[in-house]
Protein backbone atom coordinates (compact mmCIF):
# COMPACT_ATOMS: atom_id res chain seq x y z
CA UNK A 1 0.00 0.00 0.00
CA UNK A 2 1.34 3.25 -0.71
CA UNK A 3 2.02 6.18 2.02
CA UNK A 4 -0.89 8.64 0.59
CA UNK A 5 -3.10 5.05 0.88
CA UNK A 6 -2.22 4.15 3.89
CA UNK A 7 -2.16 7.75 5.63
CA UNK A 8 -5.27 8.33 4.66
CA UNK A 9 -6.67 5.07 5.89
CA UNK A 10 -4.97 5.63 9.67
CA UNK A 11 -5.66 8.56 10.10
CA UNK A 12 -9.31 7.69 9.16
CA UNK A 13 -8.63 4.82 11.28
CA UNK A 14 -7.16 6.02 14.42
CA UNK A 15 -9.04 8.98 14.29
CA UNK A 16 -11.97 8.32 14.26
CA UNK A 17 -13.37 8.92 17.75
CA UNK A 18 -11.28 11.77 18.01
CA UNK A 19 -11.77 15.61 17.36
CA UNK A 20 -12.60 16.28 13.76
CA UNK A 21 -10.35 19.15 13.67
CA UNK A 22 -7.59 16.66 13.57
CA UNK A 23 -8.57 14.41 10.35
CA UNK A 24 -7.39 15.00 6.67
CA UNK A 25 -8.94 14.15 3.28
CA UNK A 26 -8.77 10.84 1.98
CA UNK A 27 -7.01 9.34 -1.14
CA UNK A 28 -7.59 7.29 -3.44
CA UNK A 29 -5.61 3.56 -3.07
CA UNK A 30 -2.95 2.75 -5.47
CA UNK A 31 -2.04 -0.37 -5.95
CA UNK A 32 0.34 -1.97 -3.17
CA UNK A 33 3.80 -2.30 -4.00
CA UNK A 34 5.41 -5.11 -4.88
CA UNK A 35 8.94 -6.86 -3.38
CA UNK A 36 10.74 -5.52 -5.87
CA UNK A 37 8.94 -1.70 -5.67
CA UNK A 38 10.35 0.97 -3.27
CA UNK A 39 7.67 1.58 -0.44
CA UNK A 40 8.47 4.78 -0.68
CA UNK A 41 8.04 5.78 -4.10
CA UNK A 42 5.29 8.92 -3.52
CA UNK A 43 7.33 10.08 -0.58
CA UNK A 44 9.57 13.21 -0.63
CA UNK A 45 10.45 13.48 2.77
CA UNK A 46 12.38 10.61 4.73
CA UNK A 47 13.13 9.83 8.40
CA UNK A 48 15.82 6.90 8.30
CA UNK A 49 16.88 6.21 11.76
CA UNK A 50 19.46 2.68 11.95
CA UNK A 51 20.23 1.02 14.41
CA UNK A 52 24.22 -1.07 14.55
CA UNK A 53 22.17 -4.67 14.62
CA UNK A 54 18.70 -6.40 15.34
CA UNK A 55 19.13 -6.06 19.38
CA UNK A 56 20.91 -2.62 19.26
CA UNK A 57 18.75 0.15 21.49
CA UNK A 58 20.74 3.00 20.36
CA UNK A 59 20.15 4.04 17.10
CA UNK A 60 20.88 7.56 14.29
CA UNK A 61 18.08 9.48 12.93
CA UNK A 62 18.56 11.61 9.87
CA UNK A 63 16.40 13.36 7.70
CA UNK A 64 16.10 14.11 3.76
CA UNK A 65 13.54 15.62 1.32
CA UNK A 66 13.40 15.34 -2.24
CA UNK A 67 11.61 16.85 -5.31
CA UNK A 68 10.03 14.37 -6.82
CA UNK A 69 10.10 10.21 -7.00
CA UNK A 70 13.16 10.27 -9.54
CA UNK A 71 14.78 13.18 -7.57
CA UNK A 72 17.58 12.27 -5.16
CA UNK A 73 17.43 12.38 -1.32
CA UNK A 74 19.35 15.10 0.47
CA UNK A 75 19.87 15.43 4.11
CA UNK A 76 17.68 17.73 5.88
CA UNK A 77 19.32 18.95 9.50
CA UNK A 78 22.04 16.74 11.49
CA UNK A 79 22.27 13.27 12.59
CA UNK A 80 20.84 12.50 15.83
CA UNK A 81 20.90 9.87 18.62
CA UNK A 82 17.74 8.21 18.99
CA UNK A 83 16.60 5.48 21.40
CA UNK A 84 14.39 2.71 20.03
CA UNK A 85 12.51 -0.25 22.01
CA UNK A 86 14.56 -1.68 24.76
CA UNK A 87 15.07 -5.37 22.80
CA UNK A 88 16.03 -3.53 19.89
CA UNK A 89 13.84 -4.06 16.52
CA UNK A 90 11.63 -6.82 14.38
CA UNK A 91 9.74 -6.13 11.36
CA UNK A 92 6.56 -4.52 11.17
CA UNK A 93 3.74 -4.51 9.47
CA UNK A 94 3.70 -1.09 7.14
CA UNK A 95 4.44 0.35 3.18
CA UNK A 96 6.50 -2.53 2.42
CA UNK A 97 4.42 -5.38 2.95
CA UNK A 98 5.33 -8.71 3.77
CA UNK A 99 8.65 -8.80 5.59
CA UNK A 100 11.54 -8.50 2.96
CA UNK A 101 14.41 -10.50 4.38
CA UNK A 102 14.71 -12.28 7.44
CA UNK A 103 14.81 -11.23 11.30
CA UNK A 104 12.56 -11.24 13.85
CA UNK A 105 8.57 -10.29 13.85
CA UNK A 106 7.14 -7.46 15.60
CA UNK A 107 4.54 -8.89 18.38
CA UNK A 108 2.74 -6.76 20.94
CA UNK A 109 4.94 -6.48 24.55
CA UNK A 110 7.88 -7.75 22.65
CA UNK A 111 9.89 -4.19 23.82
CA UNK A 112 10.99 -4.17 19.93
CA UNK A 113 10.62 -1.20 17.79
CA UNK A 114 8.84 -1.90 13.86
CA UNK A 115 11.37 -2.07 11.25
CA UNK A 116 10.34 -1.40 7.90
CA UNK A 117 8.83 1.59 5.94
CA UNK A 118 5.91 3.58 7.62
CA UNK A 119 3.60 6.36 6.99
CA UNK A 120 3.87 9.28 9.80
CA UNK A 121 0.26 10.29 8.87
CA UNK A 122 -0.68 13.05 12.00
CA UNK A 123 1.16 14.91 15.16
CA UNK A 124 0.04 14.68 18.38
CA UNK A 125 1.03 16.71 21.76
CA UNK A 126 -0.63 18.49 24.59
CA UNK A 127 -0.69 21.49 23.43
CA UNK A 128 -4.15 23.29 22.31
CA UNK A 129 -4.94 22.79 18.65
CA UNK A 130 -4.28 26.70 18.10
CA UNK A 131 -0.72 26.40 20.08
CA UNK A 132 0.23 23.76 16.71
CA UNK A 133 -0.84 25.85 13.78
CA UNK A 134 2.71 26.03 12.50
CA UNK A 135 2.56 22.10 12.32
CA UNK A 136 1.99 21.15 8.00
CA UNK A 137 0.98 17.72 9.38
CA UNK A 138 -2.94 16.62 11.32
CA UNK A 139 -2.61 17.48 14.40
CA UNK A 140 -4.21 15.81 17.80
CA UNK A 141 -4.15 17.80 20.95
CA UNK A 142 -4.42 15.16 23.97
CA UNK A 143 -5.93 15.31 26.85
CA UNK A 144 -6.89 12.98 30.08
CA UNK A 145 -9.73 11.21 27.90
CA UNK A 146 -7.51 10.32 24.98
CA UNK A 147 -5.64 6.61 25.31
CA UNK A 148 -3.73 4.24 23.20
CA UNK A 149 -5.78 0.83 23.09
CA UNK A 150 -3.09 -2.03 23.04
CA UNK A 151 -5.25 -4.86 24.21
CA UNK A 152 -5.16 -7.02 20.91
CA UNK A 153 -9.14 -8.42 21.89
CA UNK A 154 -10.17 -4.92 21.61
CA UNK A 155 -11.88 -3.48 18.44
CA UNK A 156 -10.13 -0.38 19.25
CA UNK A 157 -6.67 -1.98 18.82
CA UNK A 158 -4.15 -0.16 17.87
CA UNK A 159 -6.37 3.16 18.16
CA UNK A 160 -5.61 6.49 19.90
CA UNK A 161 -9.63 7.34 21.34
CA UNK A 162 -11.45 9.57 23.89
CA UNK A 163 -12.82 6.61 26.09
CA UNK A 164 -15.71 8.66 27.74
CA UNK A 165 -17.04 9.21 23.99
CA UNK A 166 -17.79 5.25 23.99
CA UNK A 167 -20.53 3.59 24.78
CA UNK A 168 -18.62 0.72 26.69
CA UNK A 169 -15.04 0.07 27.18
CA UNK A 170 -14.14 -3.23 25.38
CA UNK A 171 -10.48 -3.82 26.87
CA UNK A 172 -8.66 -4.27 29.69
CA UNK A 173 -5.28 -2.52 28.59
CA UNK A 174 -4.38 0.95 27.34
CA UNK A 175 -2.01 4.18 28.30
CA UNK A 176 -3.40 7.02 29.09
CA UNK A 177 -1.99 9.53 26.42
CA UNK A 178 -1.80 12.73 28.97
CA UNK A 179 1.54 11.50 30.70
CA UNK A 180 3.05 13.15 33.85
CA UNK A 181 6.20 12.30 32.69
CA UNK A 182 6.06 14.50 29.67
CA UNK A 183 7.14 11.89 27.22
CA UNK A 184 3.67 12.54 24.56
CA UNK A 185 4.28 16.37 25.43
CA UNK A 186 5.29 16.36 21.53
CA UNK A 187 5.08 13.07 19.24
CA UNK A 188 3.87 11.48 15.81
CA UNK A 189 2.16 8.21 15.16
CA UNK A 190 3.47 6.07 13.39
CA UNK A 191 1.72 3.82 11.29
CA UNK A 192 2.65 0.59 11.89
CA UNK A 193 -0.04 -2.30 11.82
CA UNK A 194 -2.91 0.13 11.02
CA UNK A 195 -3.95 -1.33 7.76
CA UNK A 196 -6.21 -3.22 9.23
CA UNK A 197 -4.91 -3.90 12.77
CA UNK A 198 -3.44 -7.28 13.39
CA UNK A 199 -4.18 -8.64 16.74
CA UNK A 200 -0.90 -9.25 18.77
CA UNK A 201 0.94 -7.18 16.04
CA UNK A 202 2.34 -4.46 18.18
CA UNK A 203 0.41 -1.18 19.01
CA UNK A 204 0.70 2.76 19.61
CA UNK A 205 4.39 2.86 17.80
CA UNK A 206 5.13 6.61 18.11
CA UNK A 207 8.04 9.29 17.84
CA UNK A 208 8.44 10.78 20.98
CA UNK A 209 10.73 12.85 23.68
CA UNK A 210 12.83 10.42 25.43
CA UNK A 211 13.28 9.64 28.92
CA UNK A 212 17.01 10.86 28.77
CA UNK A 213 20.03 10.01 26.73
CA UNK A 214 20.15 6.16 26.21
CA UNK A 215 17.11 5.44 27.82
CA UNK A 216 15.10 2.63 25.35
CA UNK A 217 11.87 2.24 25.00
CA UNK A 218 8.99 -0.19 24.66
CA UNK A 219 8.53 -0.04 21.27
CA UNK A 220 8.70 3.69 20.00
CA UNK A 221 11.57 5.79 18.28
CA UNK A 222 12.44 8.24 21.31
CA UNK A 223 15.01 11.20 21.04
CA UNK A 224 15.07 14.88 22.62
CA UNK A 225 12.79 16.95 23.11
CA UNK A 226 14.44 19.54 20.71
CA UNK A 227 14.85 16.79 18.00
CA UNK A 228 11.52 15.86 18.28
CA UNK A 229 10.07 19.88 17.68
CA UNK A 230 12.59 20.52 14.99
CA UNK A 231 10.89 17.27 12.91
CA UNK A 232 7.49 18.24 13.99
CA UNK A 233 8.01 21.78 11.83
CA UNK A 234 9.58 20.03 9.06
CA UNK A 235 7.24 17.24 8.25
CA UNK A 236 4.48 18.32 5.89
CA UNK A 237 1.74 15.55 5.55
CA UNK A 238 1.92 16.98 1.45
CA UNK A 239 5.06 15.43 0.73
CA UNK A 240 3.60 12.12 2.30
CA UNK A 241 6.15 11.77 4.97
CA UNK A 242 7.84 8.21 6.00
CA UNK A 243 9.59 6.29 8.46
CA UNK A 244 12.48 3.78 7.23
CA UNK A 245 13.62 2.02 10.35
CA UNK A 246 16.28 -0.63 9.91
CA UNK A 247 19.24 -2.50 11.29
CA UNK A 248 22.48 -1.57 9.28
CA UNK A 249 22.70 -5.22 7.58
CA UNK A 250 19.06 -4.18 6.53
CA UNK A 251 20.21 -1.24 5.14
CA UNK A 252 22.91 -2.39 3.03
CA UNK A 253 20.12 -4.86 1.21
CA UNK A 254 17.25 -2.53 0.77
CA UNK A 255 19.25 1.03 -0.02
CA UNK A 256 19.12 -0.61 -3.53
CA UNK A 257 15.39 -1.41 -4.11
CA UNK A 258 13.60 1.37 -1.56
CA UNK A 259 16.57 3.62 -3.26
CA UNK A 260 17.54 4.98 -0.14
CA UNK A 261 19.81 7.60 0.46
CA UNK A 262 23.71 6.58 1.45
CA UNK A 263 23.86 6.44 5.60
Amino acid sequence: MSIGALAAATVAAALTLLPAGCATGRRAAPAPAGKTASPLRDSRQLVLVVADDWNAAAAAMQCYERDGPAAPWRPVGPRTSVTVGRTGLAWGRGLHGPSPLGGPAKREGDGKSPAGAFALPFAFGYAPAERAGELKLPYLPLTTDVVGVDDPNSAHYNRLVHASRLPAKDWTSAETMRRADGLYEWGVFVAHNTAPPAAGAGSCIFLHVWAGPGKPTAGCTAMDRREVLRLLRWLDGRARPALVQLPRSALRSLAGPWRLPEF
